[in-house]
């Protein structure tokens, strides 16, 4: 009764991994450099590239659940893997992204969305776990923070609900373990509102120093943007934040509703990760 966990290089992925293992529960890491990875005694390594079926048959050997990152790629071709091995239940991380209008044309959403059309056409019964924005993406900040250079934003008052990785990986684990989640499509964010001004806030005083703000023009952000993403891709981010300023985002499940466990704050994880923010 193997449970597989794909993404196991990332941040959600390692805790799930270490969760399991702690409870004493057969854990298979899938990575597509498993050389590279670092995993638990007792956790065995296999080789699973999301987008190369080749590596399906013997990464879902002996799998009854998996926990699964999207990629529509090879999505199709992993489902019929899975049905054929004998996969009992898929929890997926996808994006709240998927709900929302025009999420079949958008770039960001229609990744997820994919995966979750391909895995609810398969009959397999399927936990799709929608998280919002992630605490962790203020770490794109961690080098111009690092430098004291300013913060340059479009939409500083942009409000999200950033979610700390750990929640999400107990709320993975609880999906996996037991049978409240089981078959439910949950969208998921962390206890707070906040902007991204009040994040810097929140972070000048866990790192003891001033983080400078600069509000810039869409056109700028979008210059800066592409250099490490797609123009879509960029165009569909400052479409979210610019809409994101019209008031607090939404809270959404959390730890507390789901789990009866107090949700991790932006400042909890902005403490913890103080040293990602020194000078470099």
């Amino acid at each position: 009764m193997t449970i597989l966990i794909t993404g196991a290089r990332g941040k959600v992925g390692q805790a799930v991994i270490h969760r399991l293992v702690t409870a004493g529960l057969p854990t298979r890491a899938g990575s597509a450099d498993p050389t590279g990875l670092t995993a638990p005694t007792g956790v065995e390594i296999a080789e699973l590239k999301l987008d190369q079926p080749g590596t399906f048959p013997a990464a879902l050997d002996g799998v009854r659940q998996v926990f699964l990152y999207p990629e529509p790629a090879g999505v199709d071709a992993f489902v019929k893997t899975a049905q054929a091995v004998g996969v009992e239940h898929v929890v997926l991380l996808s994006s709240s992204s998927v709900t929302a209008p025009g999420a079949e044309t958008d770039p960001l959403a229609s990744h997820s969305l994919q995966v979750e059309r391909a895995l609810t056409a398969s009959g397999l019964t399927c936990t799709f776990l929608r998280p919002d924005a992630f605490a962790s993406n203020a770490l794109g900040w961690s080098y111009l923070i690092g430098q004291n250079q300013p913060i340059q934003l479009a939409y500083p008052d942009a409000h999200i609900a950033p979610i700390h990785s750990d929640d999400l990986a107990d709320l993975a684990v609880a999906a996996l373990t037991g049978d409240a989640l089981t078959g439910r499509q949950i969208t998921l964010t962390g206890p707070q509102s906040l902007t991204f001004r009040e994040q810097l806030v929140i972070l000048s005083g866990a790192i003891g120093r001033d983080i400078p703000l600069l509000q810039i023009t869409r056109a700028e952000a979008e210059q800066q943007m592409t250099r490490w993403m797609s123009a879509p891709y960029a165009g569909s981010l400052l479409d979210l934040w610019a809409a994101a300023t019209a008031g607090p985002a939404p809270i959404a499940e959390t730890t507390q509703t789901l789990l009866g466990t107090p949700a991790r704050t932006f400042a909890q994880w902005a403490a913890e990760n103080v040293a990602a923010f020194d000078a470099r």
